[in-house]
Formats: C-alpha cells, sequence, structure tokens
C-alpha cells in the first residue's frame, strides 16, 4: 500500500471515530444536535466512507496493470479532507452566527469536496481496464524489450 492510499484509509477511521463521537454527545446534549447535525452526517459519510472507498479503490484497482498516480492520489486527499475540515469547523460556527456571514467559506469547503470526487473519477477511469487492454499493455511492453535487446 503506498503513501497516500494509506493515508485515505487511517484518515476514514479517524473520521469514524469522531462521527461515532458526535452521535454519543448528542444524546447526552440533545440540543447540540441542530447545530452538528449537518457536521456527523458528512463525517460519516464523507469522511469515513469516501475516504475508505477511495483508498482501496486506488489500492485495488487495477493490480494487474499496476498504474499508479500519486500527484493524483495527493489532489485527491488533500482537497476531500480540507473540504470536509473547513465544513466540520464553519457549519456549526454558521448555525449559531448566521449563514450568510460563512457562505463563501462554506461554498469553497463545498468545491474542494467536489474537486476531490472529480480528480477521483477521472484517476479511475485511467485505471480501471479490462483484460483485453492489459493484455495489449503487456504484449507492446514486451515488443519493447525486445526492440532494445
Amino acid at each position: 500500500m503506498f503513501y497516500y492510499e494509506y493515508l485515505f484509509v487511517r484518515t476514514s477511521l479517524f473520521w469514524l471515530l469522531f462521527n461515532g463521537t458526535l452521535g454519543f454527545l448528542f444524546y447526552l446534549y440533545p440540543g447540540m444536535m441542530g447545530a452538528w447535525r449537518s457536521a456527523h452526517v458528512h463525517t460519516g459519510l464523507v469522511g469515513f466512507f469516501l475516504n475508505m472507498v477511495f483508498g482501496v479503490a486506488y489500492w485495488m484497482m487495477p493490480r494487474p496493470g499496476q498504474i499508479k498516480q500519486p500527484g493524483l492520489e495527493a489532489l485527491t486527499f488533500w482537497t476531500l479532507n480540507i473540504g470536509l475540515s473547513l465544513r466540520v469547523v464553519l457549519e456549526p460556527l454558521a448555525y449559531s452566527r448566521g449563514f450568510e456571514a460563512f457562505r463563501g467559506w462554506l461554498a469553497l469547503a463545498a468545491f474542494l469536496q467536489l474537486l476531490a470526487m472529480a480528480v477521483f473519477a477521472y484517476a479511475m477511469s485511467r485505471r480501471v481496464v479490462t483484460n483485453e487492454m492489459l493484455w495489449r499493455l503487456r504484449k507492446l511492453r514486451e515488443a519493447k524489450r525486445k526492440g532494445r535487446g
């Protein structure tokens, strides 16, 4: 497992614990639910689920082709988690102080998350290949080796 794949999986576990803690706190302090509900949903869906899916997908697809895209993995990781972190910090503040003051920052957070999803979709479109494509790539590599030898 490469560095960013590892970070995706480890970060997903952090967000899982954060999400569970928020859920537990909702039972202890029901009044905080309004301000933190959206953050709770996003830490579960984006923080845990998407980080886990992205990390495992980058690691597994496609293993036979050994396609690696460290730049795209890094861009996906940082844009997803910076966007989520901004959202988790700013949404409770916006709930208590009015959304207008935070609209630009929340739009930036949402854009960063959307950008991460778009980068991931692009990276996967380059990685997900058929067996026939893998065989063609293998034949091309073998032909290049023979040409050099």
